[in-house]
This record gives C-alpha cells, sequence and structure tokens, in this order.
C-alpha cells in the first residue's frame, strides 16, 4: 500500500495524443491503481508532450515543476513507467540525482541500477526504431516513391488513388520477383532429383519435394499442378 506524498507526473509523445488522451488516461489509471489503498495524498499532477527521446531529453519544463514540487512537498515522484520521463540514460541518471523520490508503477521495487538498466534497454530499443525508420524512408526514396505529406491527401488523411496504385504495382511487381526467384530455386532441386532418380511425373517431383521437407512459397505441400506451374514460371 502506497503511503506519504506523491506527485504525479505523465508524459505522452505528441500533440494528438495530449489532446485526445490516448496514453494519457492509461497513466493515469496505472498511477491511481498502485496509490490504491493506504495513507497517501496527490499533491499535484503534471503532464508534458513531449519526445521521450535524446531530442526531447532537454525541454521537460513540466518535470521540473514536478520535481520542484516534490522537494518543497517531501512528496514522491509517481510515474506509470519509467520510459516516460526518459529513454536516455544520462537525462534519467541526472534525474536520480535530483535527490527526490521516485516510483514506477511498473516497477515499484526497482533500485537505481535497475532503473539505469531499464533507461539503457529504453534508449537501445528508440534508437533502433529510429534507424529502422530512417532506412525505409531511404529505401523508398530510392525507389522515387513519395514521401511524407506527399502520400496523403490533404482533406481526408488517406493515400491518394494515385499513389494506392503505385503501390499496388510496386507490390504486386516485388511478388511476381519473388515468386519467380523460388521457382528457380525449385527447378534446380527438380533437376536434382531427376539427376538422381532419372525421368520424373509431376507427381513423383511433387511426392519428392514434400518428402524433403521442400514447401511451395506458401508454406503448403507440393501437388502435380504446383510443379507444372514452377516449372513454367522457370
Amino acid at each position: 500500500m502506497a503511503h506519504g506524498k506523491f506527485i504525479a507526473y505523465y508524459r505522452v509523445s505528441t500533440k494528438s495524443q495530449g489532446e485526445s488522451g490516448l496514453g494519457l488516461d492509461a497513466q493515469k489509471a496505472a498511477v491511481t491503481a498502485y496509490l490504491n489503498g493506504g495513507q497517501w495524498e496527490l499533491v499535484g499532477e503534471y503532464k508534458e508532450v513531449v519526445s521521450g527521446t535524446r531530442k526531447g531529453a532537454g525541454k521537460r519544463e513540466e518535470l521540473d515543476k514536478a520535481i520542484a514540487a516534490c522537494k518543497l512537498h517531501k512528496a514522491t515522484l509517481v510515474i506509470a513507467k519509467y520510459d516516460r520521463l526518459h529513454r536516455n540514460v544520462a537525462a534519467l541518471t541526472a534525474l536520480m540525482e535530483s535527490g527526490i523520490d521516485m516510483v514506477a508503477c511498473d516497477n515499484p521495487n526497482a533500485n537505481k541500477m535497475t532503473i539505469t538498466i531499464l533507461a539503457a534497454v529504453a534508449e537501445n530499443e528508440a534508437d533502433m526504431i529510429s534507424h529502422r525508420t530512417k532506412a525505409a524512408l531511404a529505401a523508398r526514396r530510392a525507389k522515387g516513391l513519395p514521401m511524407g505529406a506527399e502520400c496523403w491527401t490533404s482533406d481526408r488523411g488517406i493515400l491518394s488513388q494515385e499513389n494506392q496504385e503505385k503501390g499496388r504495382a510496386i507490390a504486386a511487381q516485388s511478388n511476381r520477383d519473388k515468386a519467380d526467384e523460388a521457382a528457380k530455386g525449385i527447378c534446380a532441386e527438380i533437376a536434382d532429383m531427376k539427376k538422381e532418380l532419372g525421368e520424373l511425373s509431376l507427381h513423383a517431383i511433387a511426392k519428392g519435394l514434400n518428402k524433403r521437407g521442400i514447401t511451395t512459397a506458401r508454406g503448403k505441400q507440393w501437388t502435380a499442378q504446383a510443379v507444372k506451374n514452377a516449372q513454367a514460371r522457370a
């Protein structure tokens, strides 16, 4: 059970989340559930709309206010999850050295070492997401695909008809290329079977492929017709 005075701090990453309550309501619910029971007083609540990455590490005005309030009231800072503070090890370490007590509802027994490890994991995760996003954008740019707002209509928030058609055409071509490549591999396997066993019927080839544990591109068992289609494609 919780005891004493608490200051709650909530963070969302985007303005839309802040306005809609998406994410914010869940954090408030977690704090309420943690404080439920015992003798406690929620002295204040602070909400921030800012990224949890390095970019947003120095823009925490509401967090600074929450820390100041904790010092003033000798209260404990309570948050839903540690990643609501920072996905940045240096920033989180500095916060821990501010001298205030803090607790996260998802891991209330964590010590400073645990918190530092969790921050390191969160920071690494954020870096990986950033790298994947940059790689995906670079791939789109290399293919001459529309970027950012160019992908969306201004009034409906959906892909324009032209871009939808382009996307479908690219996806279809990609599927054809993959199918062609798979067919070539299967035909090479069939050629090996024929070298070993001689000329084979379509049914015998299908049976041989299945016996070797080789599936179709869709992960299904081979049939005579599927073998015929693969040979025609290659």
